[in-house]
């Protein structure tokens, strides 16, 4: 069955609307009329469109202000209808560059717009690359990814959401450790509870156990009041310990005591409180090494590491980076300048050579630092800080860039239909002979391919 074409048309001449209406409904068009921006803004928010067609008058300038604000509010592709002056300003040709897909001059000639549009809708329909099996996570908490390692990791945090034991989640500072633990609490029996994190390397170690216990008023000079410690505040709910590896050996002798039967003393307190919660614990650094060294409790060990989930660092999930960069460029899209509409290919394919020590918080911090400073249209590797850095790499002839991005091309196809070579060389666009022989040419293997089952 043929997709519905959503067509919002926006402040068109009165004369000029009845028979384009006509017109465009005839070429399988479902269209709303707005008189004006606001007017359109409200039709928008109620009845979503796929594209949009605006009449733009540049002779009045708070029309275009109108214009430009509508247009960078809704991630919709647009389309321009203007008056013939209206190229031979400057100003004019630069916000139609920057804020339209394309435009068409008045009088208007409906096939050509028809044209313009469809082409229009193919671009819009290209941008939501994220699909619902690629994200995990409420708005304020997104976990992105289209890779196996991540569909893997997305399996297990609802499954580990479904039962209510202790979960231990490891992986390298900046993987989004602290989003996977809140993923899990959003998908458990104790979603409508309070979610507390705490950064037990971060705390002071003269406070760590009235913050995490709570004290009673009097209990050290200062406790001028009871105070609920950070335990108590997510009773019901979820309570997720970060950088566990870094809380105190004491400390840890009173968390396990907590664990085993459920109950806090406050500080300075002789009251037993009982406390019903879920703990999440993580940490970046090797818990197993750390127990042999004796800088951590086995059997704290063994009470955190009831289920365990790893959350892999983004050099091992490198097809993510592009998504993720679109991701975080969309999520912050009110701080960029109005002509920035994206990354270069050269910046993309930087990004992806690039190791990423700190991980997802080192690519967010990138991404919106590039986007306020950026003065062009398409951020480049210099507005990144990636230029520099990759400066040192080995300098590669163009044929040798070309056969390494053929090699990981063909390793990532056939590792996503796990080396089936028909359906491969399918989603390639080449015949089998073909990609048997570039396999031959680049000495593929089944184990060069790691998701597959052997």
């Amino acid at each position: 069955m043929e997709v519905a074409k959503r067509l919002l048309f926006v402040g068109a001449p009165h004369h000029h609307t009845p028979p384009i209406i006509n017109d465009m409904v005839q070429r399988g068009w479902s269209i709303q009329c707005a008189d004006d921006t606001f007017e359109a803004n409200e039709l928008i928010h109620s009845n979503p469109c796929d594209v949009g067609l605006m009449y733009v008058d540049f002779c009045q300038q708070h029309h275009h202000k109108d214009a430009e604000k509508l247009v960078m509010s809704h991630p919709m592709e647009w389309v321009a209808l203007v008056d013939d002056m209206a190229l031979s300003d400057h100003y004019s040709c630069r916000a139609l560059s920057q804020l339209f897909y394309a435009y068409h001059t008045l009088p208007m000639d409906v096939g050509q717009v028809d044209c313009l549009l469809n082409h229009a809708l193919a671009m819009a329909r290209l941008n939501p690359i994220l699909g619902k099996d690629s994200q995990l996570g409420s708005e304020d908490y997104e976990m992105v990814g289209t890779t196996p390692e991540m569909h893997k990791l997305f399996e297990m945090i609802r499954r580990v959401a479904a039962v209510d034991a202790p979960v231990f989640i490891s992986g390298e500072s900046g993987t989004g450790k602290e989003l996977a633990a809140h993923a899990i609490h959003e998908r458990s029996a104790r979603a409508q509870g309070p979610f507390v994190a705490v950064n037990c390397g971060a705390l002071p170690s003269n406070l760590i156990q009235a913050e995490l216990f709570g004290h009673e008023k009097g209990a050290f000079t200062g406790a001028t009041q009871r105070k609920i410690g950070r335990i108590e505040s997510a009773s019901g709910g979820t309570l997720f310990l970060d950088e566990i590896g870094d809380l105190p050996l004491d400390m840890q002798v009173n968390l396990l005591r907590f664990l085993q039967d459920h109950q806090i003393q406050r500080l300075g307190g002789l009251k037993e409180i009982n406390v019903d919660v879920r703990i999440l614990a993580a940490t970046h650094v090797d818990l197993e090494a750390a127990v042999r060294e004796g800088r951590f409790r086995e059997d704290l060990y063994h009470r955190l590491n009831v289920l365990q989930i790893n959350v892999p660092p983004l050099r091992e999930r490198q097809e993510d980076i592009e998504v993720l960069a679109r991701f975080f460029f969309d999520k912050f899209a009110n701080e960029k300048p109005v002509q920035l509409r994206g990354f270069s290919q050269e910046t993309l394919a930087l990004m992806r050579q690039y190791d990423w020590p700190g991980n997802i918080r080192e690519l967010i911090n990138r991404v919106r630092r590039a986007m306020v400073m950026c003065e062009r249209r398409l951020i480049r590797p210099a507005d990144m800080g990636l230029e520099r850095r990759l400066n040192s790499r080995e300098i590669l002839t163009l044929e040798q860039a070309r056969d390494a991005a053929e090699r990981e091309a063909l390793i990532a196809a056939l590792a996503r239909n796990k080396f089936k070579v028909q359906n491969a060389a399918k989603e390639l666009g080449v015949s089998r002979v073909t990609l048997y022989r570039l396999i031959d040419k680049h000495q593929i293997t089944r184990n060069e391919t790691p998701d597959i089952k052997h």
